[in-house]
Parts: structure tokens; sequence; C-alpha cells
């Protein structure tokens, strides 16, 4: 027992004993750099997240402003249209002469500030929000154009009209080809109620020219609107558009079918019957 008790102290002792650990000074200096770099990447990341913050926040104020201009010129546009509805054959040129400085002014006034928001910008990103007072704009200045000349204004014409409007060091505002098409799909329907109008006040002509136009338009439409990518609006205008070249096209046909009817209405001198179709006679 004794000599096992010697041996082992003597093992004990005979043992190396353990180094205390010491921190190599280049492990501490790299332990400092990574928290330097955890907190400069910290720092980047907040800064960059502060610059998204803050486009964000312009991009949502600069699409409140835009709706606002959009809503003035969507107003002014129809004001524009009631005034072209107001024509008649004894009032045409003067009903068109202030219709065209209705626009002129809203072209001056309202479209100038959605021009004025969009320039220079990615303005794609904003299109639902200045996409209806475009395609009420481009049916107020389509339908002026129609009445004056009997001829279409094109997308061209209209793009053209705004350049003045833009600031030439920035890139201009230019109305897009969807935009242009929805927003002739609704002239149509103005067109509709023009011809009936213009069938009620005496100018069957007239109605007859509405209705060959309404035609070209629907014809060449059709041939489109199939290979558009984003056409889901326009399909169901399309609809509404078949619906309004219909009516003008059954005014008409009711005009020629049964013009006796409408002899008082288009200016004959000579009493008529509708039952016969002959002067009235004496019972």
């Amino acid at each position: 027992m004794l000599y096992c008790a010697r041996s082992l102290h003597r093992i004990f002792l005979m043992a190396p004993k353990p180094k205390p650990h010491r921190l190599h000074p280049g492990t501490a200096l790299q332990s400092s750099a990574k928290r330097v770099r955890t907190m400069s990447t910290e720092s980047s990341f907040k800064d960059a997240f502060g610059k998204y913050a803050e486009y964000l926040n312009d991009l949502n104020d600069k699409r409140e402003r835009v709706v606002k201009a959009s809503r003035d010129v969507t107003m002014n546009s129809k004001k524009v249209i009631f005034q072209v509805h107001r024509i008649s054959k004894y009032n045409k040129e003067e009903v068109l002469e202030k219709a065209e400085k209705d626009l002129a002014a809203v072209t001056d006034q309202y479209m100038s500030r959605l021009v004025k928001e969009l320039q220079g910008t990615d303005f794609w990103k904003l299109r639902r929000a200045y996409s209806p007072g475009v395609q009420e704009y481009v049916e107020a200045a389509t339908f002026c154009k129609f009445c004056q000349t009997g001829t279409l204004l094109n997308l061209d014409e209209i793009n053209a009209s705004l350049l003045p409007l833009s600031d030439p060091s920035l890139e201009p505002l230019q109305l897009k080809i969807l935009d242009y098409l929805l927003g002739l799909a609704d002239l149509t329907g103005e067109l509709m109620r023009l011809a009936i109008g213009r069938i009620s006040d005496g100018e069957p002509e007239f109605a007859e020219r509405i209705c060959k136009f309404v035609r070209e338009i629907y014809r060449e439409l059709s041939l489109i609107v199939p290979h558009m990518d984003d056409s889901s609006d326009m399909k169901t205008k399309m609809d509404t558009m078949l619906q309004s070249m219909l009516k003008i096209e059954n005014a008409c046909f009711s005009v020629h079918v049964r013009g006796s009817e409408y002899m008082p209405l288009l200016g004959s001198s000579e009493p008529s019957s509708f039952l016969l179709g002959v002067s009235d006679i004496e019972l």
C-alpha cells in the first residue's frame, strides 16, 4: 500500500503541469476588427433602408399629387365633351370654337401639372394613377377633332401637343398606346349619343358619317385587341363599343326604312302620313 501511494505521488509530480491560457495579440485584434465590421455593416444597412424608405415616401406623395391632377383632368375634359354635345346645325361653329378653347385650357392648366409631375421619372410606375385622366383627355381631344374635321386625332399628334409642356432637359411624358386606345374606345360612346342627337335634329347625313367612322374604328381595333397582352380593360370596352355601333346603325337604318315618319323632323314642307307613306288625305 505504501509503495503504491509513493508511486502515484511520484507520477503526479512528474506529470507536466498545464500552462495558463494566454490570448494571442493577433486574436484580440481580429475580434476587435470583426466587431468594427459588424457595426459598419449594420450602419450601411440602416443607411440603405433609410434611402429606400425616403424613396417610397416620395413616391407615395407623388402618387397622391398625380391622382389629384388626374381627377382635375377628368372633370374638365368631361366639360369639353358636354360642350361639344351642345352642337346643332345652327350653332356648330360657335360651339366648336368654345370647345376648342376649353380643351386648350385643360391642356395648359391641368395636363401641364400632370406632365410636370411625371416628366423625368419612371412614370410607368404611376400609370394606374394617371391613366383615367389621360383616357378622358384623349376622348375629349378626339371628339373635338372629329366634329371639326371628320378625321381621327392620332397618338403622335397628341404627344406632339404635350411636348411644349415638358422641360427640354428632362424626359418628356408621352402617352402610351394602351391609354390612347382605351380613350378611343370611350369616344365611340360619345359618338353614339351625338349621332342620335343629329338624327333628332334633322341631320341624318351627319349621323351616317358617324356610323361609318365608328365602324372603321371597331374594325381596326377588333384586329389589334386579341393580340394585346394587357387587354382585359380593352376587351370589356370592345363589347360596349359594339353596342354603341349597333345603336347607331339601327338609328340610321330606321331613318332609311321608315323615312316618312322622320320627314317633319328632317325639314320637309310636305305633310305626309307615316302609315301610308303618301300625303295625308282628307276624310
